[in-house]
């Protein structure tokens, strides 16, 4: 194919990516005021974004593996169907229950576009030539997470069209991707074989992360960390990750195949990219929080003065696709990636509400280069160990680990911050001599709106969000430089230039 037939086919995938990045990030800047209005609190701001999260990575794994059995164009068509009607769905929610079980089948319909759409790739482009792709694939990740928030902004910040519309906005958007993608998406013929799909394993895990994430939650607020219930949570969360792998091991088709931990390139891309996975998640997530609460600023302003890390991510993303195309490289950029990432989330733990906007902005862009540069390549390095047969479950497996690492570090996160800015609080009132009751303005833990606080406290409670924000930050950090460590372990294989390793050989010795 040549470069204007692959951009062609993948158009469509490149929209359907854009529609399922928005998914997420046209509600970063506009949660305060959706939860204001849905009377939810700090743990339903993170669940908000978590329950996507959770049920992406719960279902990643199943498309990966269904499109290595049936057809890829129609398993990326059913997934934003899913997106579309879960989205109408979470428009019309009336609380934040009903909104957080939306958001979960949100998450079903978006994993399987991202999942898919790497996939897709694989299956049309070599590894050699995949990098430039990879980074189109990145650009537009980064134009979604630029635009995401702004959309929502501008959506809350608009009387005449209020919040509901941040779900209603991707649906066009995801009906044009799916009539693009019917006429411009044509991948190889491929053997279609009966699916025997693992709902065993899927159930199992999605249990494991989820009653551990619960726990992350709940603990500290409703019970101590050191209790009976602490330990029934942590206990059964780990049981029954021991029993997602005992199942794998019996599946006929196990959602995440455990033969390809053999590969050593997948096992240490799967711990890197659960580990870049909390700094990715929580620096889209918390950056709008810190914005409104800690800065004062609207969804909108706030969306535009994140653009520093968007555009680093857009920008180093492309230009090491192209790089890694012309030289057929890419560990370098990995592991100058995880350690931007570690220096940009530890700088970023510095902030405070009284930051110089400059400084955030250099902190926020090393961030970006550091993400732009890692988590795409993270992909094409598995893409590149594995043959053909085994493209789409090893491809899954690595955005299964960042996702699940994402939901579980936004989760943890959230609690740290919650408990963070309560204490902080407390520290305030009582050196400015207010007693606690007077912070009942706050609405009893939910989300604040700072236009209606009193006067006296609206500082009190910026300066308790800037330095709580900035302590989850610096509390991220160590994860992303473990993530460094572990990416100077991975055995560089130079980049193929055919689409499979030759019959019976595999791109890398397998370990073990």
């Amino acid at each position: 194919m040549t470069h204007r037939q692959v951009l062609k086919a993948l158009s469509g995938l490149l929209i359907g990516l854009f529609v399922a990045v928005l998914s997420s990030t046209v509600v970063s800047n506009a949660l305060p005021t959706i939860l204001t209005e849905l009377h939810g609190g700090e743990s339903a701001y993170t669940w908000v974004i978590t329950a996507a999260l959770l049920s992406m990575t719960a279902s990643t794994p199943l498309w990966g593996k269904l499109s290595d059995l049936l057809s890829k164009k129609l398993l990326v068509q059913a997934a934003m169907g899913i997106y579309v009607v879960s989205s109408a769905l979470a428009g019309l929610s009336q609380n934040t229950g009903e909104l957080i079980a939306c958001r979960v089948l949100q998450g079903v319909g978006a994993g399987g576009v991202i999942a898919l759409g790497q996939i897709c790739l694989a299956a049309m482009v070599p590894p050699r030539e995949r990098g430039r792709y990879s980074g189109y694939f990145g650009a537009v990740f980064a134009l979604a997470t630029i635009g995401g928030p702004l959309i929502g902004g501008v959506i809350v910040d608009t009387d005449w069209l209020g919040w509901r519309w941040c779900f209603y906005v991707g649906i066009p958007f995801a009906v044009i991707a799916v009539l693009v993608l019917q006429r411009t998406l044509k991948l190889p013929e491929q053997t279609v074989r009966k699916p025997r799909i693992d709902y065993l394993g899927a159930l199992l895990i999605t249990a494991s992360v989820s009653l551990l994430m619960i726990w992350i939650s709940l603990a500290g607020k409703n019970y101590a960390w050191l209790s009976w219930p602490s330990a029934l949570m942590v206990g059964g969360g780990l049981a029954l990750a021991v029993l997602f792998v005992a199942a794998e091991r019996r599946a006929a088709e196990p959602i995440v195949p455990l033969d390809l931990f053999r590969h050593r390139t997948v096992a240490l891309a799967s711990v890197a990219s659960a580990l870049v996975g909390i700094g990715m998640y929580g620096a889209t997530t918390f950056l709008g929080q810190y914005f409104q609460l800690a800065r004062g600023k609207t969804p909108t302003q706030a969306g535009l003065l994140t653009l520093p890390m968007i555009l680093g991510l857009a920008l180093a993303s492309t230009v090491a696709g192209r790089l890694i195309t012309r030289y057929g490289k890419w560990k370098a950029y990995l592991v100058a990636g995880t350690v931007l990432l570690t220096v940009g989330l530890a700088l970023l733990g510095t902030a405070r509400d009284h930051t110089s906007y400059g400084a955030l902005a250099l902190f926020m862009a090393v961030t970006g280069v550091g993400l732009g540069l890692t988590s795409q390549n993270l992909v094409l390095a598995v893409q590149n160990t594995v043959p053909r047969h085994e493209l789409g479950a090893a491809s899954s497996v690595v955005t299964f680990f960042r996702t699940m690492g994402g939901a579980m570090g936004v989760s943890a996160l959230g609690a740290l911050l919650g408990n963070r800015v309560a204490h902080y609080l407390a520290e305030n009132l009582a050196a400015a001599h207010i007693r606690p009751a007077g912070g009942a303005a706050l609405g009893g833990g939910e989300i604040p709106d700072l236009h209606r606080l009193p006067a006296p406290i609206v500082p009190l409670v910026t300066d308790a969000f800037g330095h709580g924000v900035g302590t989850v930050f610096l509390v991220a950090a160590p994860f992303a430089l473990v993530a460094a460590a572990v990416v100077v372990f991975i055995r560089e294989v130079p980049l193929r230039t055919v689409q499979d390793a030759p019959a019976g050989r595999t791109a890398e010795p397998v370990a073990g």
